[in-house]
């Protein structure tokens, strides 16, 4: 496998700085990734970065485009597929929240009793399905693209469940956090073929491991 570069997919977005500088840190040549421009594949000796959108990491992943990569747990769940999970990076954390009005509280509660079915708008439905599922309510499902804080306000939902770093958003437009979904945060991951045949995904699980570890103590 050596004769070929590793090809790893990395996401562009909220992760990408810190998913750069931790690949940096594990010996990775890194050169060119500052500032890729529109270059979709940064090929440096030994490794080739594909630079992906956040939720098609695990699709390069799984499919073999990628021999390993970086994604957001939320998004490794929510993809549903057989991908293979190797460390907790620690970074990026986020949480996925069940919201509702502030001047509507209480009320999906009452129409749920009432209809025996909560509508719930959302970006990541099987995330969301599986949740409810969990707690034995029927949820209708909502797909939305975009500012689902709004689909409650227009009484196009009783809630929404969404990502959130801060609660700022949910905050300006004055919703409210009624549950707690999933916490989130950076994983390294692998395709299982790769994993199994390629030593050079292992010895890369084993260095971010022993990285994320010492970062951690450093910063307690």
């Amino acid at each position: 496998m050596a004769d070929r570069n590793l090809k790893i997919a990395i996401p562009k977005g909220s992760l990408y700085a810190d998913t750069v500088a931790l690949l940096g840190e594990a010996g990775l040549d890194i050169t060119g990734l500052a500032d890729p421009g529109r270059h979709l594949i940064i090929s440096n000796p030994g490794v080739d970065f594909i630079i992906v959108r956040p939720t098609d990491a695990p699709v390069f992943t799984t499919y073999g485009g990628a021999d390993c990569g970086i994604c957001g747990k939320d998004t490794l769940v929510e993809a549903e597929l057989d991908t293979a999970e190797l460390v907790d990076l620690k970074y990026g954390y986020c949480r996925f929240v069940v919201a509702e009005p502030e001047a509507f509280a209480g009320r999906a509660d009452e129409a749920y009793e009432r209809l025996g079915v909560l509508r719930v708008a959302t970006k990541y439905p099987n995330i969301t399905r599986s949740f409810y599922e969990k707690k034995g309510i029927q949820a209708d499902i909502v797909k939305m693209h975009g500012n689902i804080e709004l689909a409650p306000i227009v009484g196009m939902a009783d809630r929404i469940v969404d990502i959130t770093a801060t609660g700022r958003t949910l905050r300006e437009n004055h919703l409210q956090v009624v549950e707690e979904v999933l916490g989130s945060t950076a994983r390294f991951i692998a395709n299982k073929a790769a994993l199994r045949t390629d030593p050079r995904v292992v010895e890369l699980a084993e260095k971010l491991e022993e990285l994320t570890r010492d970062n951690e103590l450093t910063m307690s």
